[in-house]
């Protein structure tokens, strides 16, 4: 497979807009759904209780509901977990969530008096409980904002020295472009967001940083070494350089992910799907929105060291290529 891809010289630029096309869409499907719902984030975020449990004969769900909102705790969510005898129960109403603010485990003692009432101590196991309180879920959330802000933040000063600041302003594009595209697909596939699955974004924001980071590096390479090259021809040549690193590295990357999605588990594969999402996301920005956005900021600021005396001379002496600025037309 590696020979099919060796010394390719695909023109992957020439399709940005229709790339462009298809990540507004998808953009907007998003944003329609966010307006229809808002996203769904989990107990550590809202505060509330989920309790998962186990229980030695198959249970009824409607009956199990209808003894827990007997019992004062209503609007529970009751998931089947794994099989008809494990169940995870998510309380999350305000009402319930209140509760907790006079103790953390209050609503997640209640759930357990009920089951054990119901079906007997020794019929029903709890295998794990969360219990947070709403002022916990409010700085963890705030904690997690904090974290995504400073990824961006500290990425972003590392390009710009690295670099310059036309490759880390693409770069950066590129990926609020996915840290977006996942809050879509995490909307659309009903994901609950988790601290797990914001480990997951972080992972993906990184992820994407370093392969966006690889092309751009071959790019710095060739601007130096083919001074003739339009950059349109240039950021091509690049990602033809780096395609069979790409296809090893987010084949080996894909494989391991989809094991986790198979073989994970209920509580692993939001993370799992998260970084199937990401690898995925993370290709497509490096190719559709850094490149463009590079030429795109090369066109408007058009630099003044010899690299733009380069794609001047460039446009010149090949006019039956395009140039960098009538590329992206």
């Amino acid at each position: 497979m590696l020979r099919i891809f060796k010394d390719t010289s695909y023109d992957f630029i020439r399709w940005w807009k229709w790339a462009a096309g298809l990540t507004i869409a998808f953009l907007l499907i998003g944003f329609a759904s966010y307006l229809r719902a808002p996203i769904n984030y989990s107990i550590e975020f809202t505060g509330g209780t989920l309790m998962q449990t186990e229980f030695r004969q198959p249970v009824n769900v409607a009956d199990l509901r209808s003894r827990l909102s007997a019992a004062g705790v209503t609007g529970a969510e009751i998931q089947e977990f794994g099989s008809s005898r494990e169940f995870a129960i998510r309380a999350q109403q305000p009402r319930l969530v209140a509760t907790q603010t006079a103790g953390a485990a209050t609503v997640a003692e209640q759930i357990q008096q009920v089951l054990n009432s119901t079906y007997g101590a020794g019929n029903v196991r709890v295998v794990r409980t969360e219990a947070v309180s709403p002022r916990v879920g409010d700085e963890l959330r705030e904690g997690a904002l904090i974290a995504m802000i400073l990824s961006f933040f500290i990425t972003l000063i590392y390009l710009a020295i690295r670099f310059e600041w036309r490759f880390g302003a693409a770069a950066v594009v590129a990926t609020a472009h996915d840290f977006v595209a996942t809050l879509v697909f995490l909307k659309l596939m009903h994901l609950e967001v988790s601290l797990m699955v914001v480990a997951g974004l972080l992972t993906v924001i990184g992820y994407s940083m370093n392969d966006t980071v690889i092309i751009f590096d071959r790019v710095r390479e060739n601007l130096h070494k083919r001074r003739n090259e339009s950059l349109h021809d240039t950021l091509n040549r690049s990602i033809n350089e780096t395609l069979p690193r790409s296809i090893i590295t987010h084949a080996l990357s894909l494989s391991s992910v989809i094991a986790l999605i198979v073989l994970g588990g209920e509580v692993i594969r939001p993370f799992a799907l998260v970084m199937a999402f990401g690898i995925f996301t993370g290709t497509f920005s490096s190719m559709y929105v850094a490149a463009p956005i590079l030429i795109w900021i090369e066109k408007k600021w058009p630099r003044k060291t010899s690299v733009s005396q380069v794609s001047s001379t460039a446009t010149r002496t090949s006019q039956t290529r395009r140039s960098p600025v009538t590329a992206t037309r």
